[in-house]
């Protein structure tokens, strides 16, 4: 038995969490509808990657540009929270897994929210 050893994704806590995120998210969209699973869930998927791709860019980013990084993200994020929502709301999800991703993204957005206060207090110093 080969054991691998977990990394952390873009060496960010928050790029991590938003990985383990979409490893949660996939494995509800396996469960979606069939009608559902390619139309709102491949959107969801995608929306959700693009989040991860915003995240690792501004975590090996300094300077103006993360600012700008981390508020696609911040875009992306609450793209990601509605589409979950909308996911719900078509019962492609049931309750529970509707408050298990809705936590997850609540948390990934406290820390995405302090990562941008503090790229503003640094800002503000220089």
């Amino acid at each position: 038995m080969v054991v691998i050893p977990q990394q952390t994704v873009g060496g960010v806590p928050i790029t991590q969490k938003t990985y383990d995120f979409y490893k949660l998210l996939h494995s509800h969209v396996l469960r979606f509808p069939k009608i559902e699973r390619y139309a709102t869930g491949g959107t969801l998927q995608d929306e959700t990657l693009e989040l991860l791709k915003c995240l690792l860019a501004a975590s090996s980013t300094s300077g103006p540009p993360k600012g700008d990084h981390l508020k696609r993200a911040s875009l992306q994020l609450e793209t990601v929270k509605v589409f979950v929502r909308l996911a719900y709301d078509i019962r492609a999800v049931d309750q529970k897994g509707y408050i298990r991703l809705q936590e997850d993204l609540q948390e990934i957005g406290r820390m995405l929210g302090g990562w941008i206060k503090s790229q503003q207090t640094v800002t503000s110093y220089t």
